[in-house]
């Protein structure tokens, strides 16, 4: 094995591109449609990688479980001048969507600014190496490219996340590059233009709303896409199934799967919570302070997992779901530990003998 194959082989988290790495090449092989001025694979191509499909023999699988046409939407959009804004609830696959088209389109995910209140202009254009700069002034080995500039000169998608919790000034360096397609760097009299295929895919959360309103004239400049909570229950079973197998086998988690039981009654307590009604509409419910998403459920899931695994049988227990439970619901607030225990009392103590096991263990842990 190779040093590199080791190295990757080791690593937490791979990219897409190197995740999916023979799906990508399946699918550009055996691709026949009119391939985009800078893409490595046709729209369509794109939009199997990322619905899924097959490749010849090889299964393409489902990256993103969901309305078909918000997908065809956002390919459509990168094949245009336009920027790509994916706005949603937290947990809505705006991160992994936009990480998956950027490796199918480019094969380059990894061009990223993560949006912060401390990111800069300079994260948007360029910085300076200021021990070069000192000793030589400004040249272009000192100059350092932010990742937009870089897919600007290779002509790939650039990934900005968490647009809205950037200050206005920063959202604001954007527009000239969005409007000009090319950066200025006066200090050394150049100009870096855009070529073809370059783009960005901005995401943002519908929970920072107010945080940093983006301008009427940066969001000009995007074909804004929101991607909703899955629409019913079999849909986020099919998500929360996927990712909970996707994860517990890149960790090697000693844990047998969840059974299909389990799965249904952290996706009913999700989304009832969420909702703030029960599934049969016959009961209102008030809803946490916290984040109750699709992302919740899964990591609750593969964590309650791994205390099967490290802590139990390897077989997972109402008493490993409840641990997971009290956590992702019981935030930081009094109000939530209250709401949790109204729904225990009102509609999961009343749910019969199935539901017994897993109500008396929440109702334990949140005494």
């Amino acid at each position: 094995m190779t040093l590199a194959n080791k190295q990757a082989q080791d690593a937490m988290r791979l990219p897409a591109e190197q995740l999916y790495r023979d799906e990508i090449e399946a699918l550009i092989k055996e691709d026949k449609g009119a391939v985009p001025p800078g893409w490595q694979m046709s729209p369509r191509a794109v939009l199997k990688y990322i619905t899924g499909g097959k490749a010849g023999k090889l299964d393409i699988t489902p990256k993103y479980i969901g309305n078909r046409r918000l997908v065809e939407m956002a390919i459509a959009t990168l094949v245009t001048d336009r920027a790509l804004l994916l706005i949603g609830e937290p947990g809505t696959a705006k991160s992994w969507l936009s990480e998956n088209l950027s490796a199918a389109v480019s094969g380059n995910s990894g061009l990223v600014v993560q949006g912060t209140a401390g990111t800069t202009e300079e994260q948007v254009r360029y910085s300076w190496n200021y021990a070069m700069l000192l000793a030589n002034g400004p040249t272009p080995e000192a100059l350092v490219r932010s990742p937009i500039m870089r897919a600007m000169e290779s002509g790939s998608i650039a990934r900005f996340e968490e647009i809205s919790r950037c200050a206005s000034e920063v959202q604001d360096a954007l527009i000239s590059i969005l409007s000009e397609k090319t950066v200025s760097v006066p200090e050394l009299g150049s100009e870096t233009s855009a070529r073809k295929g370059f783009s960005i895919i901005a995401t943002a959360n519908t929970r920072d709303r107010g945080v940093n309103e983006m301008s009427a004239a940066l969001k000009r400049r995007f074909n804004i896409i929101v991607l909703p909570s899955p629409s019913d229950l079999e849909t986020e079973l099919s998500i929360v199934k996927k990712r909970v197998g996707e994860i517990a086998a890149s960790y090697q988690l000693q844990a047998a799967p969840p059974a299909d039981e389990a799965l249904l009654k952290v996706v009913t307590i999700f989304r009832e919570l969420r909702s703030g009604m029960t599934l049969d509409r016959k009961e209102k419910l008030k809803s946490p302070g916290g984040v109750i998403s699709t992302a919740e459920a899964i990591s609750l899931l593969t964590n309650s997992m791994a205390l099967a695994a490290s802590f139990g049988s390897g077989e997972l227990t109402d008493e490993d779901l409840a641990a997971g439970l009290q956590g992702a619901i019981v935030k930081d607030d009094d109000k939530d530990k209250l709401v949790w225990k109204e729904y225990l009392d009102n509609v999961m103590k009343k749910r019969g003998s199935e539901w017994r096991g897993l109500y008396q263990a929440c109702r334990e842990l949140n005494e």
